[in-house]
């Protein structure tokens, strides 16, 4: 049973396209559904756009056009949510976990990802909570977006955790149809700055922690 807890880390160097990203989600996808293995994607994306299922086809198509402008990808996603960017700057993380092995419970999986982040920024010194809306707070303000998609037990998708982000990105758009809300990013809250390299070492120890297992290279 032990070696069903161990995590394979794919740790991606560079810019990642959101392509290539979700084509290598989709693979190790397979790999986790078929033969009940784990892996953790760390990476960075190119600048983009990406788009929930909550997202309509009219709104896509105008909020693409309107943003593709900015020098952004523009994609639509199948994770839960609505329109965020990712970019240079910013700590994404995709678990590629095989349910079976840890809980087969998606509250219980939403959460676990909750606490990894919220846990991750007091190791950081940040101060950061749940509210009433998705993701990560630091008071009025989003430092962490979460969106997943779980399909026969199997996760993609995961959380994209602002270090030193360019925040005036998120300018041209409402994060996640969020209103009357800002983003922030670890470098603003901690008036210094945090690297994407920086903050996936305290995040992979606490994943490790928080998930009760192994990651491994």
């Amino acid at each position: 049973m032990a070696t069903k807890k161990l995590v394979k880390l794919v740790k991606i160097p560079g810019l990642l396209r959101y392509t290539e990203g979700l084509n290598l989600q989709q693979r190790l996808w397979t790999l986790s559904k078929d033969h009940r293995l784990n892996y953790l994607i760390i990476c960075e994306h190119s600048p983009v756009f990406t788009f929930g299922k909550r997202q309509s086809k009219g709104d896509f198509l105008v909020e693409m056009g309107r943003l593709q402008n900015l020098g952004a990808e523009c994609h639509a996603t199948p994770r839960g949510g609505l329109t965020t960017f990712h970019g240079p700057g910013q700590l994404v993380c995709y678990p590629i976990l095989n349910l079976r092995n840890f809980k087969s419970s998606a509250k219980w999986y939403i959460n676990q990802l909750e606490e990894l982040v919220i846990s991750t920024c007091s190791e950081m010194e940040v101060s950061a909570e749940r509210c009433e809306h998705v993701g990560i707070w630091t008071g009025n303000n989003k430092v962490c977006a979460l969106g997943v998609n779980i399909r026969t037990r199997c996760t993609t998708h995961g959380l994209a955790l602002n270090c030193n982000t360019d925040l005036k990105w998120f300018e041209s758009i409402v994060p996640c149809g969020i209103e009357g809300r800002g983003v922030t990013s670890l470098s603003r809250e901690t008036e210094r700055e945090v690297t994407v390299e920086e903050a996936s070492q305290v995040l992979i120890r606490e994943f490790q922690r928080i998930m009760e297992c192994t990651v491994v290279l």
